[in-house]
């Protein structure tokens, strides 16, 4: 046997089970404890060796927001006797702070209990997705409120002076609600696009796409809604890019958008080959602040936001995620004139 095999020999199980990152409490058939690994003597503010020989109830010294601890409330010992755990629950420590914990019984093949062994892990992992979850609850709420607000105020204004409205007028508040409507199904879009993401579900209709024909539309599209000027540079021939041609002009929708929302000055798309041919590069630049290099890893994050520009903030997250899903790289650099610079690259269609 090798050095590594002498050490693993060494180990005893309580060994192992101290080298585990979740709590581990055990107690034997009278419910006194045998074992308490160094998670659960942190977590619980017990010393490991006082622990042992005491009762699983003055150990594991767990409460839920009702006030009745865990031993009391799930009864390990006093149960039927076909039962032999305790699904995941959530339990508040001494200093307050959550755990969630499950259970194992084990019994004889009389049905007597053995030995019973509970486990206990951080619950800061669900807290954090649960502020995920606010955090997107209320990005949706304010997201829709406002083109529902100019949805509900035109047609309101159409329907109680609908006589004295010239057809201009008329054409100007229709085209105003067709815009707000096309808004809120791009953001129906966009928060369905990230739960694809984020469960894998995301489904793509690749197929050979002119990138710069795409990029046009884009280019055009978002330069009519704004003042600002929008331009593109398409450098050379293209081959074909192998894409959804939704989620592409998704993507660059997005990051032109971003340029006109958070940069100031010109947005230049530009669209050239790679090196080797294999991609088609996108870069988008703008004449804004630019994006400081220590937060840059964050921008592809859920909810990020930078500066005092609105939206969802998950336009970014998009971005990577539909590019990644696409086998593309996207990368956050500097402008040749001090803004932001996305830089994508897009693999080429091949036979």
């Amino acid at each position: 046997m090798d050095a590594t095999g002498d050490r693993t020999a060494d180990l005893t199980v309580c060994d192992l089970v101290d080298a585990l990152p979740d709590g581990v409490v055990i107690a034997d058939a009278d419910g006194l404890v045998t074992h308490v690994n160094a998670a659960a003597a942190r977590w619980l503010h017990v010393p490991a060796a006082e622990a042992h020989g005491r009762p699983l109830a003055d150990v594991l010294v767990l409460l839920n927001t009702e006030g009745c601890d865990w031993v009391r409330y799930n009864a390990p010992y006093g149960s039927l006797r076909t039962r032999v755990g305790v699904p995941e629950q959530s339990w508040l420590l001494p200093d307050g702070h959550e755990v969630l914990t499950a259970a194992r019984i084990v019994r004889d093949a009389d049905g007597a209990v053995v030995r019973v062994a509970v486990t206990l892990r951080s619950g800061r992992g669900r807290e954090r997705l649960d502020r995920e979850r606010s955090d997107l609850v209320a990005t949706v709420a304010h997201e829709l409120r406002s083109p529902l607000t100019g949805v509900k105020g035109f047609v309101q204004a159409m329907l109680n002076r609908w006589d004295v409205l010239t057809d201009e007028q008329k054409r100007l508040m229709l085209t105003t609600v067709n815009a707000d409507a096309d808004r809120l199904s791009r953001l129906i879009t966009e928060l369905l696009d990230v739960a694809r993401i984020d469960t894998g579900r995301l489904c793509l209709h690749r197929r050979p796409c002119d990138a710069a024909e795409l990029a046009g539309r884009v280019v055009c599209s978002v330069g009519a809604g704004t003042s600002r000027t929008v331009s593109l540079d398409v450098d050379g021939p293209l081959e074909p890019v192998l894409a959804d041609p939704d989620k592409f002009t998704q993507v660059l929708t997005n990051l032109v958008e971003n340029g006109v929302r958070h940069g100031e000055g010109t947005v230049l798309v530009r669209l050239e080959p790679t090196a080797d041919g294999a991609a088609v590069r996108i870069t988008v630049d703008d004449e804004g602040r630019g994006i400081p290099e220590e937060i840059r890893r964050r921008v592809f994050t859920k909810f990020w936001h930078f500066g005092q520009a609105g939206g969802s903030g998950l336009g970014m997250y998009l971005v990577g995620g539909l590019v990644g899903a696409h086998g593309g790289t996207t990368e956050i650099g500097e402008s040749a004139d001090g803004g932001a610079r996305v830089a994508v690259t897009w693999p080429v269609a091949r036979d």
